[in-house]
Formats: structure tokens, C-alpha cells, sequence
């Protein structure tokens, strides 16, 4: 349990009721120590920092403001909530985030009634929030919906495809964070004067006399008040300039310092009178607080675990050197990502090629459609994209790539279960969906040298290639087990543990750890093990006629970090028995896709997939009782 006695009045201030009765001048204080302690705790478990110290201000005021939880709060991503999460009585736990059996790094409705909407990706907060908002209307609550959107989150469409059924009647209130990007030309120290005055006591007061005593004016009060609105609209326009949410329909706020405690809370309280949709525009700074996080937004965004830190180079920082060297031998190559030019290791290419890197924001979909129009125009395009982002763009990789026939290489980060971030970031979809599509190749190397030849390889097919790591270095253990030369092609690798080999276990990727160690434990037991690596998986057709010359004993376990229905065993044994072989079968994959490990669990022991479920399994098939 969290100790928080450097932090004093953070250790009382850990419910909204309690920071509600907070007076007014302990609440800077409290920020201040809010930031020391998720700067302590971050970079001791790992987790996105820089976004949550720009938000201490802002959530606080929302928690003031708003009666949660029957008023609800939605945050956009969720990777900006850890400072929610502290007010909201999870302060005790918070020493466990991140960790397994621990708080979530993200909102999540089974954590917690003060996480209405969970989420682990980007733009889907203000069509939550609307729908939320609907179902009190329609059931007469008089509560408030709040939604927390970062602006790069509007660069995702499904924000504005929610703005578009947004309407006036509904109590919501969407308050754009905007920490880099402008999204609009409000700006300036006017602006942000004019936009306290218009939502001061006194201005609102004035403003609801002066209507009644000029709509009171016999006969000519109506068309007055309506032409003197109209008068006001136009000189607000010539200071303002009118931004599309006014456009919309949707009434405006801001800017507004989301920063400042006392502004940010006085604009929510108005927002709240105003009883309809309302966009809160609040502009915050990245890393507030902590001067590494301000200089070093990007870098401070998510910190690995203190122990943690990749040792050598990892497979995205591999991927983007490579791609770099491949693009100075072919010109037509372009590279695209989807607002994760540092995650995914396309930095170095975005500074030698900046005319040929896309960085689209967060729009998968676009992405891939985007990719789709380039190489229709003869280019060859890359799209680098974490798996689990990946299935927001599966329509378009079957409608406007694979139907058209043209070529695309998906450089698949983060692929298989993810210790960390949890069932929203586990990459184990991507095989399964690309594995139903024509003219399709996966790779899967677990090596440097076997990511370089992938990508050489993926380069010259004529279709869809995709190549599917994990995160981090190579495994030196894989390695020492597999390689005894360099490899000169993506095909399968051997290793033989025991004498008498009666099970072969198939796999790939990272997952093969397991796999020996599994194979070690029962060569112990007299039962001889060989291990099949396959560096690529797609088509299943052609990789089934490379394995079976290897295959040996009378039973055949596949192992994949990955769902299993429509997933690499299930693939690779239908091949296998459509070309008659009979042996005895048995699939280990992820039967709960959206599983959480247990205190002191990994997410493959969660899974069932670490060596001592994979023993339990081989001997259950061999008829043993016990491992």
C-alpha cells in the first residue's frame, strides 16, 4: 500500500469531496505536490507523465466543479488520468499501476464508478460522451457529462463524426486540452480577457437585464434585440474570429489558461449554468511543472519501468534505421505513421527523408487509405503502426488495398501481450486478420538481422507484407538457441532438446522463450523435444511445405502469442491435415483476448502460455496425470 507521507496533502485530499472542501489558497499547494508524486511514481513504474502533469490544474477544477461520479467524466485515450485516479480514491493502490494485478494505465469501468468509459485509443471520448449525455435526456436525469479530449485527439475523425450528432439540448460539456497543436485562431492575451469578462458574474447578469428590457420595448423589441444580437455576433467575429464548433452549432468558451485553478474552475462553472452543450476550450502546458517533461515533451510522454529500459537496440529503433538505408536505394519508398513517429522508430527517417514521411495524427484508417492512394501512384509506402492500433484500419486494408491488388508494407509494432499497458494495448488480432486476406505475407522475426531481411524481403511483394515484432530488444536467449549463423532468409529455424523426439512445438516470435524452456523441462523427463521456429507465417501454405520435413514425433503443439480462432495454429494445422497428416494436435493461444494478469503474474502465465502450461498440456496429451 502507497505510503504518501512526503506528500501530506495529497494523503487527505484523496476523494472528490474531500479536494471540493479544500479552501481555495491549499489548492496550489496541492497541485504541486500532485506533480512531485506522479514524477516519483512514474518513473519508478513506467507510464505517460508529461500528459498528466499538464492536467493536475485541469482535473482538479473538473472534480470541484462536477458532482462525480453521478456526474461523469470521460478522458480521451485514458493515458492522461493517473491524476483523476489519485482523487478519486485510488491513492492506496497507485503503487501498483501498471503493474500486474495492479491499477490500469488507462480508465476502466471495472476499476472504478468513477471511470464511466474505459479507453486505451484515441478520439472515441465525445461519441461516448454524447451517447451518455442522450441517455440522460431521454431518462430525465439532470446530471452532467464531461469529456476530456486532448487536440490530438481531433485529428482522428471519429471525433468529428461525434461532433456532427451533437446537438444544443444535451448536458455535456467537451473541453478541448490543447497542449501543442492550435485548433483554433483564439488566441492572444485579448481573447483570453475577453473571454473572462464574457463569462464573469457581473457580465452575465448585465447581459440577461439589458435582453429583458430591450425584448420589453412595445413592437419594436423583438427585431431590436435581434439586430443587436446579430451587431454583437459580427464584432465578436472581428475579435474572435468564429471557429467551426460555433459553425456547428455547439456553444464556444475559451481559450482558457487550464492551468490557472481558479479561471479553469470559475469557465466550468459557467459552462455548467449554461445547461446545453458547451465546448471548453483550455490550453495547458505538456509536462507542467517538471522542466525535463516541459523541454522534452515527447520523451517524458510514456517512460519505461526504471528496470526496464530496453538493453541495445529494439526492434522499432532497428525498423526505422533500416527503412532509412532502404530508402537511399529506392526513391519511391515513403514512409507513414499515424501520430507515433517516436514509438514506432520512424524519427531518423522523418529528418533524412522530411518530404517523404506522412504524419497523418491519430487516423489509422486515413493512414492506410492514404498508403492506399500513393502506391496506386506508383510509390511504395510503409506504414509503422502498433498492432493494436492496427485494427482500427482493418476495413480499409481490405477495401482499398487488398481488393485493389496494391502493394503495402505494415511494419506491425508491439505485436503480441503487453505487460504493461494492458488488454487495450495487446497486439494478438493482427494475424488473424491479415491471414484471411489474398495475397498476403507475414513475417515474424525475433532477431536484428532477421527484422533486416523481413523488411528486404516484404519490400519487393506485390501485395500486402506485413511484419509483426514485439516490443524492446531481440532475445539473446532466442537467439543462442536459433542462430548458430546469420541468417540469410526469412524461412524456419530448428532446435532439438533430447534424444528421442516424440513432440515438436511450432511457434514464432518472442513467445519461443517459452517453448525452450518448456523443451528443456521435458527432455529432463525423457521426452524429446523439437522446436520449430518460423520467421514468417503467411502463406500458410507455403511455410506448411517447409515445415514438413521437419516435423517429428507423434504429437504437434503450436504455440502463438495471438488469438486463436482464425490464428497461426489453426491455420497451420488445417494445412497440415488437408495434406493428410494425422498426428496428434494440440493449440496453446489466447483464449481471453482482453485478459489481465494477476498480482505476480506474466501476461503468458495468464494466458496459459508460459512453459509450465505447455508442459501440463504435453503430458496431459501423452496421458500423464501430472507435470
Amino acid at each position: 500500500m502507497e505510503s504518501f507521507d512526503r506528500w501530506p496533502l495529497l494523503a487527505k485530499t484523496q476523494s472528490p469531496e474531500a479536494l471540493r472542501a479544500l479552501p481555495a489558497d491549499q489548492l496550489a499547494p496541492l497541485a504541486e505536490q500532485i506533480r512531485d508524486y506522479l514524477v516519483f511514481r512514474t518513473e519508478e513504474n513506467g507510464g505517460h507523465l508529461a500528459s498528466n502533469l499538464g492536467v493536475v490544474e485541469l482535473t482538479m477544477a473538473i472534480h470541484r466543479v462536477f458532482d462525480t461520479p453521478q456526474d461523469r467524466v470521460i478522458f480521451d485515450v485514458g493515458h492522461q488520468c493517473y491524476v483523476h485516479k489519485l482523487l478519486t480514491g485510488r491513492g492506496a493502490q497507485f503503487d501498483t499501476l501498471r503493474l500486474a494485478g495492479g491499477l490500469s494505465g488507462f480508465t476502466k469501468r471495472a476499476e472504478s464508478e468513477y471511470d464511466p468509459f474505459g479507453a486505451g485509443h484515441s478520439s472515441t471520448a465525445i461519441s461516448a460522451a454524447i451517447g451518455m449525455a442522450e441517455a440522460d435526456r431521454l431518462a430525465g436525469r439532470d446530471t452532467y457529462t464531461v469529456a476530456v479530449v486532448g487536440d490530438g485527439a481531433l485529428t482522428g475523425g471519429l471525433a468529428f463524426e461525434a461532433l456532427n450528432n451533437c446537438h444544443p439540448e444535451l448536458k455535456l460539456v467537451i473541453v478541448i486540452n490543447e497542449n501543442e497543436m492550435s485548433i483554433s485562431p483564439n488566441t492572444g492575451r485579448l481573447a483570453e480577457a475577453l473571454s473572462r469578462m464574457r463569462t464573469s458574474r457581473g457580465y452575465i447578469r448585465t447581459k440577461e437585464v439589458f435582453s429583458r428590457i430591450v425584448r420589453g420595448i412595445p413592437l419594436i423589441g423583438g427585431p431590436l434585440y435581434r439586430g443587436i444580437r446579430r451587431l454583437k455576433r459580427r464584432i465578436k467575429h472581428a475579435v474572435y474570429r468564429e471557429n467551426m464548433f460555433e459553425h456547428m452549432g455547439i456553444r464556444y468558451l475559451g481559450p482558457i489558461n487550464g492551468n490557472d485553478m481558479a479561471g479553469t474552475e470559475q469557465m466550468l462553472r459557467h459552462a455548467r449554468q449554461l445547461g446545453c452543450s458547451v465546448i471548453l476550450h483550455a490550453k495547458t502546458v505538456k509536462g507542467k511543472g517538471y522542466a525535463k517533461a516541459e523541454c522534452d515533451a515527447p520523451t517524458y510522454h510514456a517512460l519505461p519501468p526504471r528496470n526496464k529500459a530496453a538493453n541495445g537496440a529494439t526492434f522499432s529503433s532497428i525498423m526505422g534505421h533500416t527503412l532509412c538505408r532502404m530508402a537511399s536505394e529506392e526513391e519511391r519508398l515513403v514512409a507513414i505513421t499515424a501520430a507515433m513517429r517516436d514509438g514506432t522508430g520512424l524519427a531518423p527517417f522523418a529528418e533524412q527523408y522530411p518530404t517523404r514521411f506522412f504524419d497523418v495524427g491519430i487516423a489509422e484508417g486515413h493512414a492506410v487509405t492514404f498508403a492506399a492512394g500513393l502506391a496506386a501512384s506508383g510509390l511504395r509506402p510503409v506504414v509503422a503502426v502498433y498492432s493494436t492500433f492496427l485494427q482500427r484500419a482493418f476495413d480499409h486494408i481490405v477495401h482499398d488495398v487488398a481488393l485493389q491488388g496494391l502493394p503495402l508494407l505494415l511494419c506491425i509494432d508491439r505485436a503480441g501481450l503487453n505487460a504493461s499497458d494492458g488488454p487495450t494495448h495487446h497486439g494478438i488480432f493482427d494475424v488473424a486478420m491479415l491471414a484471411a486476406l489474398p495475397n498476403v505475407r507475414i513475417f515474424a522475426p525475433v532477431s536484428e538481422a532477421g527484422l533486416v531481411i523481413a523488411m528486404r524481403e516484404a519490400a519487393k511483394h506485390n501485395g500486402i507484407a506485413a511484419i509483426r515484432y514485439p516490443a524492446g530488444a531481440p532475445d539473446a536467449r532466442i537467439e543462442r538457441a536459433f542462430y548458430s549463423a546469420p541468417p540469410e532468409r526469412c524461412g524456419v529455424r530448428v532446435c532439438d532438446k533430447g534424444e528421442h523426439i516424440a513432440l515438436t512445438i511450432l511457434t514464432y516470435g518472442r513467445i519461443a522463450v517459452e517453448a525452450l524452456e518448456a523443451a528443456e523441462a521435458l527432455a529432463k523427463r525423457d521426452v524429446g523435444v523439437r522446436v520449430v521456429l518460423c520467421e514468417y507465417l503467411a502463406p500458410f501454405g507455403t511455410l506448411c511445405e517447409e515445415i514438413i520435413p521437419l516435423l517429428a514425433g507423434d504429437t504437434l503443439l503450436f504455440l502463438s502469442e495471438e488469438v486463436r480462432v482464425g490464428g497461426f495454429g489453426m491455420c497451420l494445422s488445417a494445412e497440415l491435415r488437408h495434406r493428410g497428416d494425422t498426428r496428434v494436435y494440440v493449440d496453446l493461444a489466447t483464449e481471453n483476448p482482453f485478459l489481465t494478469p494477476a498480482t505476480g503474474q506474466t501476461p503468458p502465465q495468464a494466458a496459459g502460455l508460459d512453459a509450465a502450461s505447455i508442459i501440463k498440456r504435453v503430458l496431459h496429451a501423452k496421458g500423464e496425470k501430472r507435470c
